[in-house]
């Protein structure tokens, strides 16, 4: 007698368990949301070093045009941020070292044009890098060397740290011009490689 309520039991069971099964695959068939995906480890530390640095939810191009804005005298000392023409660096003093990708439609150069001083630089950083003219007015043109188009032709404010970035589309050779006081130079700048130059320091106003 024992015997045979345990086969109806195990029966019972196994006929719950089914039914569960059964519940659950409609369940998670008809929605999406209900699966959430995977979070690795490098968003969960992206995340978290651009919360602590005021800057949560920002994509790589957001937290350039951010910290471009930021006053030299208010831009946070434990905060590195080097430009790359493929991803965007970021560390903290607390050793967290995390990488945005950047867009793939635009690359980033930052350019320091200058009268007297200047400094090498290649990969731009938003935290330390400093030019000579913050604060003043300059006109910037960009032109496309293949098509002779021009790209962008406008009076810029250079930012606080002397520098003014730029957003040109990608897989260009172009001649960027600035005009100061009177003054010119002119460079010829690459957004092709992942090797090529977000900063630029070598444009004496002559």
């Amino acid at each position: 007698m024992i015997a045979h309520f345990s086969l109806r039991a195990r029966a019972g069971l196994a006929a719950l368990a089914a039914a569960a099964l059964a519940l659950a695959g409609c369940t998670a068939g008809t929605t999406s949301a209900d699966t959430a995906p995977a979070i690795d480890a490098p968003t969960i530390a992206a995340d978290a070093l651009l919360t602590s640095h005021d800057l949560a939810g920002l994509d790589a191009r957001g937290v350039i045009d951010a910290l471009d804005a930021v006053p030299l005298a208010e831009r946070d000392a434990d905060l590195m941020a080097s430009i790359r023409p493929d991803q965007l660096l970021l560390s903290d003093a607390d050793g967290t070292e995390v990488s945005l990708p950047m867009p793939e439609d635009a690359f980033y150069v930052s350019i320091a044009p200058y009268v007297n001083d200047t400094h090498d630089c290649y990969y731009h950083s938003l935290t330390t890098c400093k030019g000579e003219m913050g604060g003043q007015t300059v006109h910037v043109t960009v032109t496309d060397v293949a098509t002779g188009k021009v790209i962008l032709d406008e009076d810029r404010v250079a930012f606080d740290n002397g520098f003014v970035g730029l957003w040109l589309p990608r897989d260009l050779d172009v001649t960027v011009s600035v005009e100061a006081d009177g003054r010119s130079a002119t460079a010829e700048l690459s957004t092709r490689s992942v090797e090529d130059a977000t900063c630029v320091t070598t444009m004496q106003l002559t």
